[in-house]
């Protein structure tokens, strides 16, 4: 059984840890709340305007006109990886990071094995990718400092003139959607080229025929990037406000295991103490014994 000191010290050291996640998750709920409600106000809009932009890409079908739907075959992916800054938020960063490696691991055993490269959001995907031997052609690590729609769009300009200008033929996003505080879904999310609409059971294809005011090239050269724009800084907040979710549970379930340890701490303290308690009693009781029989 250890000694009284050293549980006494153990005590104060699981307090002081205690504190430190209690902090740490009433932060990360503080700022969950802005994150959350950003995120839900924009993913209804963000939702309408992706459909419109599946519609009008599927409406022109093989137009010339049709660069941004355009389905190039081979030629290099560009893979957006979308992390934390920090850590201590669970399995978040990992479970990207894996889904990455598959990817990669998938990639590596085609022909095309190099046919792809990363840009990386956050530090954590940035220092882990930095050691690996794979094509990481920019880091964006300061978007989450005050995440704005104006810091995401010079980014997303960015990756829509990659996919242009032929130097990628496939723009792919993984991060977290966003639900609850509890629940962040993983995504893998082709930005580029847009995808056609998915069509339920009970719907029927139908074609349909566009009136464009003013011309296709205009619509096209201004609208159509402004929805990319939306899309990517959706996929920021979706997964800032799943990097706050992932830290508040995280933080609640150490400081619950901080309470639990804390209890046992304590019950090994009482039976550490009790059993010195009893250890002196029986040597007084055995000196005075020794002392009643001289």
């Amino acid at each position: 059984m250890p000694s009284l000191k050293e549980v006494r010290t153990r005590i104060t050291s699981v307090k002081s840890t205690q504190q430190i996640t209690s902090a740490m998750k009433m932060v990360a709920a503080s700022k969950l709340r802005k994150a959350q409600t950003s995120i839900l106000q924009l993913r209804p809009f963000a939702a309408h305007q992706k459909m419109l932009l599946q519609q009008l890409t599927a409406g022109l079908g093989e137009k010339k006109a049709n660069i941004y739907g355009e389905v190039r075959e081979g030629g290099r992916v560009l893979y957006v990886v979308f992390t934390s800054n920090r850590g201590l938020c669970g399995a978040y960063n990992t479970n990207v990071i894996k889904q990455m490696n598959a990817i990669i691991a998938a990639n590596s055993t085609t022909k095309n094995g190099n046919g792809f490269a990363l840009v990386t959001i956050g530090k954590k995907a940035s220092e882990f990718y930095a050691k690996q031997p794979v094509e990481v052609v920019a880091t964006h690590d300061d978007l989450y400092d005050q995440l704005t729609y104006a810091k995401a769009v010079p980014v997303a300009e960015n990756f829509i003139q990659m996919y242009l200008s032929g130097e990628y033929n496939r723009i792919v996003f993984i991060y977290h959607q966003f639900k609850n505080a509890v629940v962040q879904r993983l995504q893998v999310e082709q930005f580029l080229p847009v995808e056609s609409p998915e069509l339920d059971e009970k719907s029927e294809h139908r074609e349909v025929e566009y009136i464009f005011d003013p011309s296709m090239e205009e619509i096209l050269d201004d609208l159509v990037p402004q929805i990319l724009k939306t899309q990517f800084y959706k996929a920021l907040l979706d997964s800032w406000a799943s990097e706050l979710g992932a830290r508040m549970t995280a933080m609640s379930q150490a400081t619950d295991n901080a309470n639990e340890l804390l209890k046992d701490l304590k019950l090994t303290y009482n039976k550490a103490r009790q059993a010195s308690i009893t250890k002196e009693i029986l040597e007084i009781v055995g000196g005075a014994e020794a002392l009643k029989n001289q």
